[in-house]
């Protein structure tokens, strides 16, 4: 969490964010991974229906946004930034983007460690075409394994394919 969230605090520092912006992306590299390691079956009994069918890797993010909703944050993209980070929203922002970007080329990952450092250095002034590296590569790794792609996933890659155009 602290890796993501050092990316995130130096990407809105990069593109000259407010203060108060660069705390809140902050805030959503440190808090998106706050229940990873709970038990799938516990987050499941905090989550509203529709998020209760989700993979047990995933259900860490919306447990975590909806603990935080019910805490009082009412800030939608933030929410929304962190209960996605893993699969991607076409409702995603740039913060929001910034987070499932951050998170997958976080440094302390021993996988694609070239690839995913030349990306980093390409963040942010290369911003769109960044994320669009990381949906397409996280979308192939899906198809390749021959796993469901969730809606939500499609959708994501959808609309920045279209933003593209």
């Amino acid at each position: 969490m602290n890796r993501v969230a050092e990316l995130m605090a130096a990407w809105a520092v990069e593109l000259d964010l407010s203060e108060d912006e660069q705390n809140r992306w902050k805030v959503a590299g440190l808090a998106h991974d706050l229940l990873r390691d709970a038990d799938p079956d516990t987050l499941r009994m905090h989550l509203p229906p529709t998020l209760a069918d989700l993979p047990d890797p995933i259900l860490h993010g919306p447990a975590v946004a909806e603990r935080l909703r019910l805490g009082g944050v009412e800030d939608g993209e933030l929410l929304t930034a962190v209960a996605y980070h893993t699969i991607g929203d076409a409702r995603f922002g740039r913060l929001a983007r910034a987070l499932y970007a951050a998170d997958f080329l976080e440094p302390g990952r021993s996988f694609m460690s070239d690839w995913r450092a030349e990306r980093r250095v390409r963040m942010p002034s290369d911003f769109d075409a960044v994320v669009r590296d990381v949906a397409s590569l996280r979308l192939r790794n899906l198809i390749e394994r021959g796993s469901a792609v969730l809606p939500g996933t499609l959708a994501f890659w959808n609309t920045i394919v279209r933003e593209a155009a």
